[in-house]
């Protein structure tokens, strides 16, 4: 199973960038991680909010096959816990051969059809975080579950 970590935009911060590439470096020892990033849109103020999420919407779902397991993080979704989530990444990596997508959305949020699409959503916490920090705490979260599922010491209960 490989794991795909969509996301509009760029990471610009230095710090964050050297963030996720410390724990993108880590998640090799366990799962394939491919990051891929969307390029922000152009020329955006000649459209409204919704034709953003629909040229979004479109650039996402080509990255996106009818096999793979999509999932949103998105701010109405599922919460968990960390000892949850690794649970969740168990399940699916061993019940299922379809890929796992994850999606963060543009500054709007995400057009009806990616909601369509999506197979699942789940919400890093109640709080907003900017587009850039959501990246880091992303893939912390998915290296903290790696090592919950293999027993290893970085997460304390």
């Amino acid at each position: 199973m490989k794991i795909t970590f969509i996301t509009v935009g760029k990471t610009e911060d230095a710090y964050l960038k050297d963030g996720i590439e410390k724990y993108v470096k880590r998640l090799k020892h366990y799962t394939k991680l491919e990051m891929t990033d969307i390029p922000e849109l152009k020329n955006t103020k000649a459209l409204t909010e919704e034709q953003q999420k629909t040229k979004e919407a479109e650039l996402i779902l080509k990255k996106i096959t009818a096999q793979d397991h999509v999932i949103l993080l998105d701010e109405n979704g599922m919460e968990f816990t960390s000892v949850q989530f690794a649970n969740y990444i168990n399940k699916r990596s061993v019940s299922s051969s379809a890929n796992l997508i994850f999606v963060v959305g543009g500054p709007y949020g995400f057009d009806q059809s990616v909601y369509q699409r999506a197979n699942d959503k789940i919400s890093l916490s109640r709080m907003t975080f900017s587009h850039q920090m959501v990246r880091l705490f992303f893939v912390e979260q998915l290296y903290r579950a790696y090592s919950i599922i293999k027993g290893e010491p970085y997460h304390h209960q």
